[in-house]
């Protein structure tokens, strides 16, 4: 109820706040029309009285300023009200601290601008009598052939990923892109693609439901990717690493003011209202983020670093998250289909017990201390930890399977422009310095020497490099999607 009231008063807000823009835009436009007529007025009149010989050239003249200044006022008041409009839901996901990217995006539309809002908006439609009503409309994707406005930044990202890949190879992508742009948001019952599927009869009761506004078509729509420990190379890699990254976890957690003085952004709660929604005791650290590693963090957790790094792993982010005892997660979708989502449970209470459960579409699942799940969060699921003490987990979230090796790296250039907007500029000298500084970010940080393995982990100096990389408050971003493409 304090979710549902949050987000009401949230609406109430922004409607308000749209409300009292206008106001103050017509009174603004009306204070300085009556100005403006005043000084004609005026001019008018001691033009008359002392050159009443050119009073039909005065006429004329006040006339055309006359109709200048109306044109000027009317365009001004449309002009507000619209960047008002767009404002709204602009301001209800913000909390980039990458202003850079919110300069070049400006110009575009307004799904365009929320590309850069990088954190989770959940989805609730109600909330009553603990019942939570999921949207089960449908929705098809409308052909998208036109190519975007070279004047957008959307339009910018699309001619650069032409220049770059095969349009044959990245043809997925390119749609996906576009519906972003249109403020598509893809709806569907996805229970038919189950093992076993649910029948077509009980969608109306069913939770197996695919909302995904950063969507990808053609990926499969698996609620729960069965024993991925024993058929994924990387996931069976992760779970024999298991011990070591629990055993480093628990080490650096014993010192948390050391912890907290060292690491960057240690156990983050949520940025903005609608990502408060998951709850207060839903906390982050961040390992890597959209394709680049933090430095900082990775080397206070170098046992954990390296395993994500030696496993293979097709990771997009990578972090820790907490959830602290008797609260729960409600039913949400994270909004994009091409990315999967991975858990190793590090800190089960009362492993075994089902105190601490996962839902993804139908099914409920316990975390198990140690065994690698994946799973798809496109569709709507929720958690909760009914036990005495926090849960802890290693999260991954991994490239879909089903896309191919240009579509992924499509979507990692989309999300470098993102962050590097400089990626996309006519100069080539900034083009390319652009684009060593993105792939810097992404090179794993603990293989650039030799003393990361040894002075590395916790408890020791952090390493001067990359500050886009490392900095202290500069990178609040909380792991996991937004509605922005690609849960930015």
């Amino acid at each position: 109820e304090r979710e549902v009231d949050c987000v009401k008063k949230e609406q109430i807000h922004h409607s308000t706040t749209r409300s009292s823009s206008g106001v103050s835009v017509r009174l603004y436009l009306i204070v300085a029309w009556g100005l403006i007529e005043m000084m004609l007025a005026a001019e008018l009149i001691i033009h008359n009285t002392y050159s009443r010989h050119h009073t039909t050239t005065m006429r004329i003249t006040v006339g055309i300023l006359h109709l200048s200044c109306l044109a000027f006022c009317c365009n001004a008041y449309y002009s507000s009200s619209w960047n008002a409009h767009l404002r709204g839901p602009l301001g209800r996901i913000s909390g980039n601290s990458n202003t850079k990217n919110n300069g070049i995006i400006s110009s575009g539309s307004a799904s365009t601008r929320r590309v850069v809002a990088h954190h989770r908006r959940l989805h609730i439609m109600s909330m009553g009598d603990d019942i939570v009503s999921i949207d089960r409309t449908a929705t098809t994707p409308p052909p998208v052939t036109a190519p975007l406005s070279p004047r957008t930044f959307a339009g910018q990202v699309e001619r650069a990923l032409l220049s770059k890949f095969k349009q044959s190879k990245i043809e997925r992508v390119l749609q996906s892109w576009r519906l972003m742009d249109m403020d598509y948001e893809h709806r569907e019952f996805v229970g038919n693609q189950q093992h076993p599927p649910t029948m077509a009869d009980a969608d109306e009761t069913s939770r197996c439901y695919q909302h995904a506004p950063s969507y990808v078509p053609g990926l499969k729509a698996l609620a729960w990717w069965d024993d991925a420990d024993e058929k994924l190379g990387w996931a069976k890699s992760l779970s024999e690493s298991y011990p070591s990254i629990r055993e480093e976890f628990l080490s650096v957690m014993s010192s948390p003011d050391r912890l907290s003085s060292q690491g960057n952004n240690i156990w983050a709660g949520a940025l903005t209202t609608d990502a408060e929604s998951y709850g207060e005791g839903w906390k982050t650290l961040v390992l890597l983020n959209r394709g680049q590693w933090d430095e900082t963090n990775a080397n206070l957790f170098p046992v954990a670093s390296k395993a994500i790094h030696s496993s293979g792993v097709p990771v997009a982010e990578a972090f820790f998250a907490s959830m602290k005892p008797h609260t729960s997660i409600k039913p949400h979708s994270d909004f994009t289909n091409f990315v999967l989502t991975s858990h190793l449970p590090l800190v089960v209470p009362n492993n075994g017990e089902n105190k601490c459960r996962l839902s993804v579409g139908d099914e409920t699942r316990e975390w198990l201390e140690g065994k690698v799940i994946l799973f798809d969060t496109s569709i709507y699921h929720d958690a909760v930890n009914d036990s005495d003490d926090t849960r802890y987990i290693l999260m991954l979230r991994i490239w879909h399977p089903d896309l191919t090796e240009d579509e992924r790296g499509a979507l990692q250039f989309i999300y470098d422009c993102l962050e590097i907007p400089e990626l996309l500029s006519d100069d080539a000298g900034t083009a390319f310095v652009a684009g060593q500084r993105a792939n810097a970010m992404r090179e794993f940080p603990l293989s650039k020497a030799p003393a990361a393995a040894s002075g590395g982990g916790f408890g020791s100096k952090p390493r001067k490099g990359n500050k886009n990389r490392g900095s202290k408050g500069k990178n609040k971003r909380k792991g996991g999607g937004g509605k922005g493409f690609g849960g930015s």
